[in-house]
């Protein structure tokens, strides 16, 4: 199969380009969007470039065999959503060095191109794109054009030169996922409900604007941590505070998720609830911005789903292109997806998976065993902390079985579960919650063992010495990059270093470099949490590459995949689908895993 590396070059000001605008909104910009040139190189072959007419550019394009070839690029959802929106050309694989970075080394490392063809000396990306703001295709010179299109050229020889370096260190498994993450933007098939999505963005404003009138606050106050901490001040309140990760200072704890800030939709004076309230509403705007671009993208087309490749430090996606459907909240924005005309979305949730790789993992028999026979473990979990037989564990007593099970695997301690509690509306006094933590431990005994091997591997890791887990040989293993997994990857822990600390666990700190010298901290829980999340993102993936073969797959969200299937066939595909996402690789033997799957015409009407 022939590799065709391809790199378009674009018209673009200040206003209209990819800095202000998202790719489907700039590429879809039929009024604005241009194509100047365009650069492809076959195999090892003379890197052709080309500038003309939309029609002379698409017969240059078509004299190319696309259909039997991969196509590679670096971001190439830019350059598939071109390829396949403006010109209807579909290759038959899709390959992208930007994304093989980012899984080799975006966890601590720039992905750009010029970053990339840098660390792995294969050349040196041009500048020329800078000089060519504001100017449509016929506004160059010949000479300009010229430099224009040795620009191009080299981006295209660079970006083939790198994937012949990156493509060896990629698994093949990989490589499958980057296309099928590629293919779920550049082919939409869901489409968008602008009307269902008009009136929830009404209903969500109408809301924002009650809140508003009964703080009596502007949205000035209500937007500054100075001003609205002065309000608190008013009120006889201490505003939250909170030490800053950026700065190491003490600054206001006023973000929605802050613990402190939190409390005070509970606080005993109505006023301050009703301003807490009002604040959320009026300064976290997620939603409203979400729908309106989701309503543009209706008046544009199909809604092409971007999703960030390896987005996180164990392999998981991530939200990209400003509408982040990844956290998609349970509400009537999911209703404004749907799928086409006769057909339905599918959507299979694989159940507990964190909890059952990390029994499986430590070799926490119990647990397995219920995950077996199938029973309740949040029920059991609950019946072993309050000492009673599970059919007498109430829904108030299961729900906190349930936090434990699938909050309390990494080493959560009785001071944060008391506060996790006391945000979903439990209260706890310290005593109950260091007996919940200490009846969860004395449960999975194996679990908590874990952590433990995870501090020493840590400490063998920054004497740069070889350990292994010991119940699951194997599977994992230390490496001098970091933590190797069973298909290859690698989680890694750049520069990984002991710090002693008297009041840290076991009179240690280890500290590693993130992106751009970001020093993070980590310890055996937070090992076993990353470990356990990555082997979880590999099963996933798994289960999903063997779905696609039979239906097409339009979203992963964490832990499930969403499919769009002809609604003739939706029990046969939800049987396959299940048996899909109920497989487990031979690395994983004995792991019992299973799902929920539902199916609607809406992505908010699936019913699991």
């Amino acid at each position: 199969m022939n590799i065709l590396t391809i790199d378009f070059e674009t018209f673009y000001d200040k206003d209209y380009s990819l800095s202000k605008l998202t790719t489907e909104q700039y590429i879809r910009a039929l009024d604005k969007f241009e194509v100047i040139g365009v650069a492809v190189k076959v195999n090892d072959g003379e890197t052709e470039w080309f500038s003309g007419s939309h029609a002379d550019t698409a017969k240059f394009l078509n004299q190319f065999n696309w259909s039997g070839s991969a196509a590679l690029a670096h971001n190439t959802m830019f350059d598939a959503a071109i390829l396949m929106w403006v010109f209807n050309i579909r290759p038959k694989v899709w390959f992208d060095t930007l994304s093989m970075g980012q899984a080799l080394v975006g966890s601590y490392h720039s992905v750009s191109l010029a970053a990339l063809t840098e660390l792995y000396e294969v050349g040196r990306k041009g500048t020329e794109v800078l000089k060519a703001i504001g100017k449509r295709r016929l506004d160059f010179s010949e000479e300009e054009l010229h430099h224009y299109g040795n620009y191009c050229i080299n981006d295209v020889n660079i970006t083939y030169e790198l994937f012949k370096v990156l493509v060896d260190c990629v698994p093949k498994k990989e490589l499958r996922l980057i296309d099928l993450t590629i293919r779920m933007f550049s082919e939409p098939v869901l489409e968008v409900d602008d009307r269902v999505l008009t009136k929830e963005l009404k209903t969500i404003q109408e809301h924002k604007q009650s809140l508003l009138d009964k703080s009596g606050l502007d949205k000035k106050t209500l937007a500054s941590n100075p001003k609205f901490a002065k309000f608190l001040e008013s009120l006889g309140v201490e505003p939250p505070r909170k030490i800053s990760p950026t700065t190491g200072r003490e600054t206001y704890a006023l973000a929605k998720l802050d613990e402190g800030f939190k409390a005070l939709l509970d606080h005993e004076d109505e006023r301050v609830q009703i301003a807490t309230a009002a604040r959320v509403g009026t300064k976290s705007t997620i939603n409203e911005t979400r729908i309106e671009r989701l309503i543009q993208i209706a008046g544009r087309g199909a809604l092409p789903i971007p999703l960030r490749y390896y987005a996180a430090h164990t392999g998981r996606w991530g939200g990209s292109d400003k509408i982040n459907l990844q956290n998609l909240p349970k509400n009537r924005i999911r209703e404004g997806i749907k799928a086409p005309k006769g057909s339905v979305i599918v959507d299979a949730d694989s159940s507990q998976i964190e909890a059952r790789v990390l029994a499986w993992f430590s070799g926490q028999e119990n647990m397995l065993q219920l995950f077996r026979k199938g029973e309740d473990t949040y029920k059991q979990m609950a019946a072993n902390i309050y000492g009673i037989s599970v059919k007498d564990v109430t829904p108030d007593q299961r729900f906190l079985g349930k936090t434990v099970v699938l909050g309390c695997g990494y080493g959560m301690g009785a001071n944060k579960f008391q506060a996790t509690m006391k945000s979903k509306g439990v209260s706890l006094t310290e005593q109950e919650a260091k007996h919940i933590i200490y009846a969860y431990r004395k449960t999975v005994p194996c679990i908590a063992d874990l952590w433990k091997q995870g501090q020493t591997l840590l400490k063998h890791m920054t004497a740069r010495r070889l350990f292994a887990y010991r119940y699951r040989e194997g599977v994992v293993s230390a490496t001098k990059e970091g933590i190797k997994l069973p298909n290859g990857m690698i989680i890694h822990y750049k520069n990984i270093r002991e710090e002693r600390d008297e009041d840290a666990i076991g009179g240690s700190n280890f500290l590693y470099d993130g992106k751009k010298g970001k020093v993070t901290t980590i310890y055996g829980g937070k090992l076993t949490e990353n470990i356990v999340q990555a082997l979880a993102r590999i099963l996933i993936s798994e289960q999903m590459l063997l779905i696609a073969r039979l239906y097409k797959v339009v979203l992963t969200v964490h832990d499930a995949v969403a499919c769009v299937v002809p609604e003739a066939e939706k029990e046969e595909a939800i049987e396959y689908i299940k048996e899909c996402m109920s497989y487990t690789p031979e690395w994983a033997k004995g792991l019992p895993l299973t799902c929920t799957v539902g199916w609607g015409y809406n992505y908010g009407s699936v019913d699991k």
